[in-house]
């Protein structure tokens, strides 16, 4: 065998702005949390995120979009806010619109529920709309927990009714709101980044925040957003150009991001863009739109890696980075295949180097489905062509590192010698990287997962009990 050259495939560079974990409201919105009584534990579990009002005391609209599950059994209210996007914007289809807050309940899914359900839901959005004084469809809804349970209305009108008049703009507000999100997440997740667009006039430069907040640990798997999250600006970015820059976003971050091969029937993610920073509206096709929509990115991967790091009984998020593909579309395929493969998480919970388990995942990479690579950018005839395919891999050029080991190389004859003890205790850390090149081109991708341990079964063995 083959003995293996040191820092053979170093970990790739990410070209985005830097993110800090840290709550940081942008202009132009208010937010809050209470505990209400919907979770058992007495924990917060209501949140409300609104614009800002006017002198008057009517709500501002801000620009809204959103990507959502494609489960079946999709939640009352992923389904309440799509109509609601509908109606404020009819061209966005139920992708973008306008909004002038959004409310989460944690605690009950409201999934799987029947009419009654949707009943419940649009209740919760009559509260809100009366609580903000807007129209009731520009309301936007999360809920998050058990499937198959109402909404106990009881305490949820009651409940927007007392804390819409106590929201605040201000970064704690901003994290009280990230907290009331929470259910099986063991710590709170937010991220922030700062960029300068121009001003109205061009002759000065304004500062633009991005925060995010949000909360998923289970049942998180592509293809969406694959849990909750609330994205923030007070850029000035119209509701079908900020639709877009999710869109991609979503496809390179969240739709990379596997915990246990389950998608939720609840996943959703809005951005909301306020204009109130003061700087000139973004424009498409623009150096400003390319700034935003890095900055987007930026906070959106962050929050995923947040999310695989706490993976349900986690305790190493995996990162597996993939170069040399045919394209990014197979690159971002194959680190997908590799996070997502149960026998890759438990080798990884046991601080294994089995390469070969790796091997097979690479060998069974399938591309996203077509609606996920028109969003990451692909054109459409590609996009309906490629859409679930398999991904271009070849054994005889394929090669693989683990934590700094290369263990693999297919030009050299395949397995290398490894020091396999060293590679064992460069596992044992709070991250794992995974690097694979296919020398075949220029396409990289990365994607982002957890290892599968026996916390993750006793949690989810007794989630309703």
């Amino acid at each position: 065998m083959t003995i293996a050259p040191p820092d053979a495939l170093p970990e790739l560079h990410v070209d985005l702005p830097a993110v800090e974990r840290r709550a940081a409201l942008p202009g132009g919105f208010r937010a809050g949390a209470a505990a209400i009584g919907i979770k058992a534990s007495g924990r917060p579990d209501l949140a409300i995120i609104a614009t800002l009002p006017d002198e008057a005391g009517r709500p501002l609209p801000a620009a809204a979009a959103a990507v959502f599950t494609p489960n079946a059994f999709a939640a009352a209210p992923v389904r309440l806010s799509k109509a609601h996007l509908a109606a404020t914007e009819p061209s966005g289809r139920g992708g973008y619109g306008w909004t002038d807050g959004v409310v989460s309940t944690s605690g009950s899914a409201n999934a799987a529920t029947g009419p009654a359900g949707d009943a419940d839901q649009e209740a919760v959005a009559d509260a809100l709309a009366r609580a903000l004084g807007g129209p009731i469809e520009r309301t936007l809804l999360l809920s998050t927990g058990v499937i198959g349970t109402r909404l106990p209305l009881d305490r949820v009108a009651p409940g927007i009714a007392a804390l819409a008049p106590a929201l605040a703009a201000t970064d704690e507000a901003l994290e009280a709101a990230a907290v009331a999100l929470r259910t099986t997440d063991s710590v709170t997740k937010l991220a922030t980044t700062t960029i300068s667009l121009p001003d109205p006039d061009g002759l000065a430069v304004r500062s633009v925040r991005v925060s995010g907040i949000c909360k998923g640990v289970g049942m998180i798997h592509p293809r969406m957003a694959t849990m909750l999250s609330v994205i923030l600006t007070d850029a000035s970015v119209e509701p079908a150009l900020l639709h877009a820059m999710l869109r991609r976003a979503a496809a390179r971050t969240w739709n990379q991001l596997s915990v246990d091969g389950d998608t939720s029937t609840n996943d959703t993610v809005f951005v909301l863009a306020s204009g109130a920073a003061g700087a000139a509206p973004v424009r498409r096709g623009s150096a400003d739109a390319r700034a935003m929509a890095g900055a987007i990115e930026a906070v959106a991967r962050d929050l995923a890696r947040q999310q695989a790091a706490d993976g349900e009984g986690a305790t190493t998020l995996i990162t597996c980075q993939a170069s040399g593909a045919r394209d990014d579309a197979d690159a971002r395929a194959v680190a997908r295949s590799v996070v997502s493969s149960s026998l890759v998480k438990a080798a990884v919970h046991g601080r294994d180097p089995n390469w070969g388990r790796i091997a097979g995942a690479v060998g069974n990479a399938r591309l996203a489905d077509t609606a996920v690579l028109l969003a990451a950018g692909m054109r459409a005839l590609d996009a309906a062509a490629r859409g679930g395919g398999a991904a271009t891999v070849d054994p005889d050029r394929l090669r693989i590192a683990i934590a700094g080991h290369l263990v693999f190389d297919g030009a050299t004859g395949g397995p290398l010698e490894f020091d396999r003890a060293a590679a064992r205790a460069a596992m044992d850390g709070p991250e794992l990287l995974i690097r694979l090149d296919l020398g075949l081109g220029d396409g990289t991708g990365e994607a982002f997962g957890c290892d599968l341990t026996e916390a993750y079964v006793i949690e989810n063995s007794e989630y309703t009990t």
